[in-house]
């Protein structure tokens, strides 16, 4: 039996909320720095519940060749990855109006 999506009310392999709610969140990216003044990246906005986090900041990373971690709807990178980092969720289904940079 085919497991129904409680929002929308499709069959979850044809359910199409997570892409929708994934246009409609507002991203935020900005430089933090951290203790002995290490530089990292932060990007906020992320609903843990619509996207996989894990996944977003183990592609991020493996990109970008550097660490990081996700955790209570944000993501943060180590080092200075703002310049790039808009194009890198573009490609991942995020809509690009909804990324603000900071």
């Amino acid at each position: 039996m085919a497991v129904i999506c409680n929002t929308c009310g499709l069959p979850e392999d044809l359910c199409a909320c997570g892409e929708l709610d994934k246009d409609s969140s507002q991203i935020i990216i900005r430089l933090e720095e951290r203790r002995f003044r290490k530089k990292g990246t932060m990007i906020e906005g992320l609903d843990p519940k619509i996207n996989n986090l894990e996944k977003v900041v183990k592609d991020l990373k493996r990109k970008y060749a550097c660490g990081g971690t996700a955790k209570d709807g944000y993501i943060f990178l180590q080092g200075d990855h703002r310049d790039n980092i808009k194009e890198a969720l573009v490609n991942l289904g995020f809509s690009e109006e909804k990324i603000e940079l900071h």
